[in-house]
């Protein structure tokens, strides 16, 4: 998509996000997992948004009476997320960096480093993902892990246009148009926004998606072995028919 950079993204969906997308896992599940993985180490989030579980585990993290500041670290490289962050996290529990998750990933070393719903794929070539599976192992200290949330594409995958409605209400209209290139494994689109009150409002977005299989493959060039992959952080057990996955993987 012309245009589009590592920024678009949060600067589009930063004022919506707790609105749209808090519900889209269970919260509750997915930060016990985490803080189980975790133990008594620290714990690095990419793309860490606004806090949405970061926020949660950091406080859970420090219900055992120890501190919890320092902890819990997360990287985006959207000021406008980090801004929603700051809001959400009023005790500053969490310690928040500016940067991608490749170069800008702060120094080790964590117990557990994760990456929650999709996210990975914002990185939009299969180099960068690599690459970023490289510089968490780089931070992880013996026996750390690394757990990726992600869906599973659809086999075969999606192939050209598609135009949906998002929310339908009286005063305010949200449709979502995408386009799905499978030889590429890419897809991009625009939620559109139209209020009566507002006008319109764009909000792109942009991902590379890759299988299971190719995340595995990634990890173990890096040194990493999958311990355990489940449908969700509920430890669903994962199977043919799973549309989503949490993969964890683990350093020797």
């Amino acid at each position: 998509m012309k245009g589009y950079d590592d920024t678009t993204y949060g600067s589009a969906f930063a004022d919506v996000y707790d609105d749209w997308y808090r519900g889209i896992s269970d919260i509750e599940s997915t930060v016990a997992e985490l803080s189980s993985l975790a133990g008594d180490g620290r714990v690095l989030e990419l793309g860490i948004g606004t806090g949405r579980l970061a926020v949660p585990l950091a406080r859970r993290l420090g219900s055992n009476g120890s501190s919890n500041r320092g902890r819990v670290v997360g990287v985006d490289s959207s000021e406008s997320m980090l801004d929603k962050l700051s809001d959400n996290d009023p005790d500053g529990v969490v310690t928040a960096v500016r940067g991608d998750m490749v170069t800008g990933l702060p120094d080790g070393p964590f117990t557990l480093a994760f990456i929650a719903y999709n996210t990975l794929f914002n990185l939009r070539a299969t180099e960068q993902q690599a690459a970023c599976f490289d510089a968490v192992a780089a931070r992880l200290g013996p026996g750390g892990r690394f757990v990726i949330e992600a869906f599973v594409p659809d086999d075969p995958p999606r192939q050209g246009d598609d135009v949906s409605v998002h929310t339908l209400e009286t005063d305010r209209v949200v449709l979502s148009i995408s386009r799905h290139d499978a030889e590429h494994q890419s897809a991009e689109g625009q939620f559109v926004e139209f209020t009566e009150a507002g006008g319109v409002r764009l909000r792109p977005w942009a991902i590379r998606y890759a299988t299971p299989r190719q995340l595995d493959e990634m990890a173990d060039a890096v040194g990493m072995v999958l311990e355990h992959r489940w449908e969700s952080f509920g430890r669903t057990p994962f199977d043919d028919d799973s549309a989503r996955h949490v993969s964890i993987y683990r350093l020797p």
